[in-house]
């Protein structure tokens, strides 16, 4: 069995597999329930990818003997980079791509991740990331209005809202949640033009907003970044 560890500033997720299959995952985990559950089923191998804490220190807590992978920019990938500021690309595009390039081999892929920020990006037939644009993912939209503006609220998404809103509420909800999926249409369209038969996959924690008002086909995959981290394991196990 193996777990990857996708830890943010505040909260983690693990997963646990069985060679290429994801078995369980949680989300949600403050580091020290992190180590707690890690401890409690020790694994053969770990990757462990983090914006806030180094591998070191990641070794250090969990104190067992332990195969760790620690996922930095210089870490061997199962797909190429063409990037120019691979030191600045975030472990979650990168892993994500990895994901979305292991489920459908050889064809161009758009991977929409829609976290607290929305990144989209492309990993082509050649499996070469070859990078994407960010935007504002929606709380931040929500919450840009509330913190820049003297009266408007600070308003929580809701799923499939009205075009025309009759209130101050609805007329956020609108311009937020419709206006979000006009972009991501919008952009999905463009890059259909450079990358005819693109295969687009959605993933990220406001994703089930978004994929049921999307036209098919959107291959909705919320495990995504998992799935792409447990790939990046299995080819560094390959390589040793």
């Amino acid at each position: 069995m193996n777990i990857v560890v996708d830890s943010g500033n505040t909260f983690s997720k693990i997963g646990w597999f069985e060679g290429k299959k994801l078995i369980r995952y949680t989300t949600h985990l403050e580091f020290p329930e992190l180590i707690r559950q890690i401890r409690a089923e020790l694994p053969e191998y770990l990757l462990f990818s983090s914006v806030g804490r180094t591998n070191e220190e990641f070794q250090t807590a969990l104190s067992e003997p332990v195969n760790i992978i620690g996922l930095t920019p210089e870490t061997p990938l199962p797909i190429l980079k063409n990037y120019e500021t691979p030191q600045t690309l975030g472990a979650d595009r990168i892993a994500a791509a990895a994901g979305a390039n292991f489920l459908f081999p050889d064809e161009d892929i758009l991977v929409i991740d829609m976290g607290t920020c929305i990144t989209y990006d492309i990993v082509d037939t050649s499996a070469t990331f070859q990078g994407g644009l960010i935007s504002p993912g929606v709380r931040m939209r929500f919450g840009a209005m509330h913190t820049f503006t003297k009266r408007l609220p600070l308003v929580e998404p809701e799923k499939e809202p009205e075009l025309i809103g009759k209130s101050t509420r609805q007329a956020m909800q609108s311009g937020v949640m419709n206006g979000t999926l006009a972009e991501i249409e919008g952009i999905i369209e463009r890059y259909r033009h450079n990358y005819p038969s693109l295969r687009v996959v959605l993933c990220g924690g406001d994703a089930a907003f978004f994929e049921s008002s999307l036209k098919p086909p959107i291959f909705a995959v919320p495990e995504l970044v998992l799935i792409g981290l447990n790939r990046i394991l299995t080819y560094n196990v390959s390589l040793q």
